[in-house]
């Protein structure tokens, strides 16, 4: 009796049902996620010419934009007296002239409307700002009140 060896050939195709199970997988994920990106809100933005801000060391002049949407500056004896907008403009101006690098910053409350905001940045860049920076406030302060 002799015994017969048979040497079996290793398989050489490749098994593919798992690729396929997670290539199915990813497209019902993708097939539910995707809609959701290409949805969005409407939003009519305000057209304003803005140019990109630089930063400074000096100290800021600051103009202020209240809940109801006058404007404050935070110089001279009456910063908490609102300006007009041509009042703000040649205060601005002069402060500008002598002072040329001194940065401008924006502080907007949070419930003004967001046209009388940019309406008061463009108000600062005819002024001659050519810096205008934004002031917010963190989240983490935020809530601590």
């Amino acid at each position: 009796m002799t015994q017969r060896r048979t040497r079996r050939r290793p398989i050489s195709e490749m098994n593919v049902v798992p690729y396929i199970d997670v290539m199915l997988v990813l497209l019902v994920i993708f097939m539910i996620t995707a809609p959701l990106l290409t949805q969005g809100v409407k939003v009519e933005l305000p057209q304003v010419a803005a140019e990109p801000i630089e930063e400074s060391n000096k100290e800021p002049l600051v103009v202020s934009v209240n809940s109801e949407g006058a404007l404050f500056l935070n110089l001279g004896d009456k910063a908490d007296e609102p300006l007009g907008e041509e009042i703000l403009v040649e205060r601005v101006a002069a402060i500008l002239r002598r002072q040329p690098g001194i940065p401008v910053l924006l502080r907007g409350d949070r419930n003004v409307d967001y046209g009388a905001v940019v309406r008061a940045m463009a108000l600062l860049q005819q002024a001659g700002a050519s810096s205008i920076g934004m002031i917010t406030e963190t989240p983490q302060a935020e809530t601590r009140r």
